[in-house]
């Protein structure tokens, strides 16, 4: 389970950082087309000098915000790699393949109740889940409504 949930991580990460490179290089090409409007109306040398500056101030500030992006989804993808592994062995197993049953044609082969891989589910012996009391076997003598006693004299 542990690793689903770092593998998630990761996956996150990824996407995460996909989106930050994406969404510097929008900003870099807004900045580049800025500088090239800048320039066309620029009167003087001194006006394209500051528009080049511009552009080199808000390529920097795209590149510097996607490096701490990156360093923010590290420390996410950390964090809950961190989590995962102090809340492992508090959980119980999770069922994750699915149940057969040995009868044709029988349930829908989901496991009734929780399951624990290793674990047998026991019932104390002579119980009862029989409604109208008793036990599911007529003849066992143990209810009124059954026809034979237990000695096989009907009663």
């Amino acid at each position: 389970m542990q690793a689903g949930k770092n593998a998630a991580a990761s996956m996150k990460e990824a996407v995460a950082n996909v989106g930050a490179s994406a969404k510097s290089g929008m900003e870099k090409t807004k900045a580049v087309v800025q500088e090239k409007a800048e320039m066309m109306t620029a009167h003087g040398e001194a006006e394209k000098e500051m528009a080049r500056d511009r552009k080199a101030e808000r390529l920097h500030e795209s590149e510097a915000n996607k490096q701490q992006a990156r360093i923010e989804n590290a420390a996410t993808k950390e964090a809950t790699r961190v989590q995962s592994s102090h809340s492992e062995g508090t959980d119980l197993p999770e069922y994750t393949s699915h149940q057969r049953s040995a009868f044709q044609g029988q349930g829908t082969g989901e496991p009734h109740g929780q399951v624990v891989e290793g674990v047998a589910k026991a019932h104390p012996v002579g119980s009862t889940t029989n409604p109208m009391g008793g036990s599911h076997n007529p003849r066992s003598g143990s209810t009124a409504q059954s026809g034979y006693g237990a000695a096989g004299g009907y009663s």
